[in-house]
């Protein structure tokens, strides 16, 4: 059984079906639901059309170079779903997976069904991750995350606090920005890159160099880096960079971490220009190894000379303390990262932080598994084209597994 049809679970689908091994994917709304209805309107992907595939399924539009609107990823894995002929489930709310003698027992609300095996495939997106202190802020001020924003004109009157600087932070500041509102970011942890580095787009170098195929047994710091925000990309039509040099030329004004709520004041670190030196150094480390591998490939020929980008310029002075009473800040956007929701896994394969405990996917009990999680088995894991080396090694490990029993 495959929990969710979305891209994940729906390429586990197709290497069962080539396996001949039965099984139904249950999915809570429709096909690529959570694309569907749990996007905002202008958002495009961050991978190129030229790297979007699932397994046997490839991008054949007119603009290889650009960048998928919702709409169109959402026909993507429609007509992938149709194309692998996958057994799905719609409206089938899963509420129950807990373990039954050889097996497992699945509740749903249409009914009680059983299984040998089951693969968790609802995606990692769930839940926004909101911190405690949102409850003290004044009821005056609107609050939102990503999975409720669709747009501007839903906001009410006011400047905006955006909180969160990765990609789904930076894409919200530039629109909301653009819209003529004022918008303030707070600034934590972030992962800085181009969106064109030598002539070519930024995960050309990810994808060719290597760096994207990494493997999770090969990760200093797997934790850590499977906790790493998205970077700071956005998919536009004129491939533009997205960067906090970016947001600021925009007027959009940079404030360092939220840390606390106090008096009706948000307190924000004093740590930015920190944070941004981090940033600006990792983001050199890797172009730098994007350099040595055109130099040691000879790949040199396939795009344009070495880049420098300025450092991020961070103002001289930022505020530590913004008053949310005064009706400066009409509206808050949460785009403080997301997490999967396993209220209904009534198994025990979670830390203590909810997290759940796996190897490359693989989860024990036996029979239980899991896809579309950050850097499941590889650093490309969370993007729609890393999703079939993830699915194909989870099924082959589930067809050795199923004979013995």
């Amino acid at each position: 059984m495959v929990v969710g049809a979305g891209h994940a679970g729906l390429a586990a689908s197709r290497f069962l079906s080539d396996r001949s091994i039965d099984h139904v994917v249950l999915e809570r709304g429709e096909v690529a639901n959570s694309w569907r209805r749990e996007r905002w309107d202008s958002l495009r992907l961050l991978t190129p059309n030229w790297l979007s595939s699932l397994p046997g399924h490839h991008y054949a539009g007119p603009d290889p170079d650009g960048y998928m609107t919702m709409g169109e990823v959402v026909e993507f894995i429609e007509d992938f779903a149709v194309a692998a002929r996958a057994p799905v489930r719609t409206r089938t709310d899963v509420t129950s997976v807990r373990l039954a003698g050889d097996g497992y027992q699945v509740t749903t609300n249409q009914g009680e069904l059983r299984c040998r095996s089951v693969v968790l495939a609802g995606g990692a997106c769930n839940v926004a991750t909101v911190p405690a202190f949102a409850a003290a802020v004044p009821a005056s001020v609107a609050q939102l995350t990503p999975l409720d924003y669709r747009g501007p004109a839903q906001l009410p009157a006011g400047g905006v606090l955006v909180v969160g600087a990765s990609a789904t932070g930076v894409q919200l500041a530039a629109e909301l920005q653009r819209s003529g509102r004022q918008v303030t970011l707070a600034v934590g942890e972030h992962v800085r890159l181009p969106r064109v580095y030598r002539k070519r787009d930024v995960l050309w170098w990810m994808h060719g160099s290597g760096v994207w195929d990494q493997r999770y047994d090969e990760v200093d710091d797997l934790t850590r880096a499977r906790r790493l925000p998205s970077p700071q990309l956005a998919g536009t039509p004129e491939r533009a960079t997205l960067d906090l040099n970016a947001l600021t030329a925009q007027g959009v004004e940079l404030v360092g971490r939220w840390a606390a709520v106090r008096d009706g004041d948000a307190l924000f670190s004093g740590g930015l220009r920190n944070v941004c030196s981090l940033a600006d150094l990792k983001m050199r480390r890797l172009l730098a190894t994007f350099d040595e591998w055109a130099r040691t490939t000879g790949r040199e020929g396939e795009a344009g000379p070495p880049e420098e980008f300025a450092p991020t310029a961070v103002p001289a002075a930022t505020r530590l303390r913004l008053d949310l009473t005064g009706g400066e800040i009409g509206s808050i956007i949460w785009a403080t990262g997301f997490r999967p929701e396993y209220g209904w896994l009534d198994v025990p394969v979670l830390d203590d932080k909810g997290r759940l405990r796996h190897e490359g996917g693989i989860l024990d009990p036996p029979g239980l598994y899991a896809l579309g999680l950050p850097l499941l088995r590889r650093r490309r894991s969370s993007f729609l084209n890393g999703i079939e080396d993830d699915a194909r090694a989870v099924t082959d490990h589930l067809a050795r597994w199923l004979p013995v029993r």
